[in-house]
């Protein structure tokens, strides 16, 4: 059965402070980017939101090194991150030798249906001193 996604006044303000960033944001920076527009939203509205976007796979979900949860629009199809650790400047990168070791490590196990995700953390020529 397939969920029908409403696309509700707030989700629609969800997105569109999602769409101006480049950089990976928690909820809290979303909601407080909506109410300093003047959106009524609650926090807990901004979390459903996002996980809403998350499972119809609109926007990537990663956890910090702190264990927060950051969100940011993606484009579609499989890819990983570069993530600037002092300014969260994001830089979507394809990894064809990750998805050829994961396959193989898969395989020599014995495991179907794999999925992953790779994030790398750094700090971009911008913020390096």
């Amino acid at each position: 059965m397939v969920e029908i996604v409403r696309n509700t006044r707030q989700r629609r303000a969800v997105r569109s402070i999602l769409d101006e960033l480049e950089a990976f944001v928690s909820a809290q920076e979303i909601h407080d980017k909506l109410l300093h527009r003047g959106e009524k939203v609650g926090l807990s509205t901004v979390y459903r939101n996002l996980q809403a976007l998350v499972d119809a796979a609109e926007v990537d979900a990663l956890r910090s090194d702190d264990g927060e949860v950051l969100y940011r629009a993606c484009s579609a199809g499989h890819h990983h991150h570069l993530v600037c650790r002092t300014c969260g400047r994001t830089v979507e990168v394809e990894g064809p030798t990750v998805e050829r070791w994961a396959d193989m490590m898969a395989q020599e196990h014995g495991f179907t249906d794999v999925a992953h995700t790779l994030e790398i953390f750094g700090v971009c020529r911008t913020c390096t001193p």
